[in-house]
C-alpha cells in the first residue's frame, strides 16, 4: 500500500531573497527587482523539493509577505497596529487594522500556484489563510459606515473565491491554515471565540460541493516562528473535536512536536468523521535535528493504531518559515526533513502493507 505524504508550506527563503526583502523596504530596489529574486528562488525550491521525492509540492511561499498576510499586501485602507500575537520565547507578530470598507483581497493564492505549475509537473497544492484568521483584522470598536456584518459578508466572498480560485487553476488541493485555532482557547478557554471561527470558516466550506470539499484541508498547529509557538500550552483535546466539525475532507495535524500524541490522536478517533482523511504531523520544524526515517516511520505507525490506513497520511508539523523573515530553520534543514518525511512514510507504508 501507499500513504500519501504532503508538506504543509513554507520552507526559508535564501538569504538573496531576504535581503532583497530589505533592500525593497529601504527603497533600494523595486518590486520589479525583487520579482526576479523570487522567481529564481521559486525555481530552486521547486527543484529541490522534487529532488526530495515529495510526491506533492508547494512553491514554499516564496513570494509570499508571510502565510497570514498576503491576502492584505497592497491594500491601503489598513493601520499596523492590530492584533498582537504572543509568542512563548517573548516575541510577538502584529496583525495590521482595518480602517474601512469595502474589503477585498489585493491578492489571491492562484498567483502564487501558477507560477509554481508552470516550473513542474509534479501535482502542486496551495495553501490559503482562513476566514477566521483574516477577521480579527476588524477593529473590536467598530468602522463608522461599514459594520461587522457586512466585513463579515465581504469576507466570505473572498475567502470563497481564494480557494475556488485556485482549485479552478489546477491546484491538486487547497489547504487552509487555521493555526489561531488552538490560539483562540488561549484567548477565551470558553471555547465560545473558537466556536465563531468554525462558524465563519464553515460558512466558506458550504459554497463548495461534497466533491470540491475532499480535495480542501485544514491545517493546525500551535504556529511556528522564529522557533517559538504561541499555543503549545493549550490542551489539544480542547481544539480537535471542534476542529474535526469543519466542512472539509482533509486534516493536516500537528503531532511530531506533541507532548502526548497518544492523548491527541483517542481524541482525533473520536472525532474523525467517516469522509475525512488525516494527515498526522510526523516532523517538527522547530527541532533543529533531522528526524530519521525510522523515527518517521515508527510515528507514522503509532497513528495507524488509532487512524484506519486508509485514511491515514503523513506531514510536518507547520512551515519551514511562515514569516518571510523568519532565519531559524535553514533550508538545507528544511529539505532534509522532508526526504525523512518522504522516506520514513514509504517504510511505514512497506511495515503496514
Amino acid at each position: 500500500m501507499t500513504l500519501p505524504t504532503e508538506p504543509i508550506g513554507s520552507i526559508p527563503r535564501p538569504d538573496y531573497l531576504i535581503a532583497g526583502l530589505g533592500d525593497l523596504a529601504a527603497g533600494r530596489i523595486d518590486a520589479a527587482a525583487l520579482g526576479e529574486l523570487e522567481s529564481r528562488a521559486l525555481a530552486d525550491t521547486i527543484s529541490r523539493f522534487e529532488e526530495t521525492g515529495s510526491p506533492v509540492l508547494t512553491d514554499g511561499e516564496q513570494g509570499k509577505p508571510s502565510f497570514a498576510t498576503y491576502p492584505l499586501a497592497g491594500l491601503t485602507d489598513l493601520a499596523p497596529d492590530g492584533v498582537v500575537i504572543p509568542f512563548a520565547d517573548g516575541h510577538t507578530r502584529q496583525l495590521p487594522r482595518l480602517t474601512a470598507g469595502p474589503f477585498r483581497y489585493a491578492t489571491h493564492a492562484d498567483e502564487y500556484l501558477t507560477r509554481a505549475k508552470a516550473l513542474t509537473d509534479k501535482p502542486v497544492k496551495q495553501a490559503v489563510i482562513a476566514a477566521s484568521a483574516i477577521s480579527l483584522v476588524y477593529p473590536g470598536d467598530g468602522i463608522e459606515g461599514y459594520s461587522q456584518e457586512q466585513f463579515v459578508a465581504d469576507l466570505v466572498n473572498e475567502a470563497e473565491a481564494d480557494i475556488r480560485r485556485s482549485l479552478d487553476a489546477g491546484a491538486d488541493s487547497v489547504q487552509i491554515d487555521f493555526t489561531e485555532g488552538r490560539l483562540s482557547l488561549k484567548l477565551d478557554p470558553s471555547g465560545g471565540l473558537l466556536r465563531q471561527f468554525v462558524d465563519l470558516n464553515n460558512a466558506v466550506l458550504d459554497r463548495f460541493t461534497a466533491e470540491e470539499r475532499a480535495k480542501i484541508g485544514v491545517h493546525t498547529c500551535p504556529g511556528g516562528d522564529q522557533d517559538s509557538v504561541h499555543s503549545l500550552d493549550v490542551d489539544y483535546a480542547g481544539l480537535l473535536p471542534a476542529l474535526f466539525d469543519l466542512k472539509a475532507g482533509r486534516f493536516f495535524v500537528q503531532l511530531a512536536s506533541e507532548a502526548e500524541p497518544a492523548r491527541a490522536l483517542e481524541v482525533i478517533k473520536a472525532n474523525l468523521k467517516g469522509d475525512q482523511r488525516v494527515f498526522v504531523g510526523v516532523i517538527d520544524p522547530i527541532d533543529p535535528r533531522v528526524e530519521t526515517p525510522e523515527e518517521v516511520r515508527d510515528r507514522v505507525l503509532a497513528a495507524a493504531k488509532y487512524i484506519p490506513a486508509d485514511r491515514l497520511g503523513t506531514c510536518d508539523d507547520c512551515g519551514f518559515s511562515p514569516f518571510a523573515d523568519d532565519t531559524s530553520t535553514s533550508r538545507d534543514i528544511a529539505f532534509a526533513k522532508i526526504t525523512a518525511r518522504v522516506e520514513g512514510t514509504k517504510l511505514a507504508a512497506e511495515k503496514l502493507g
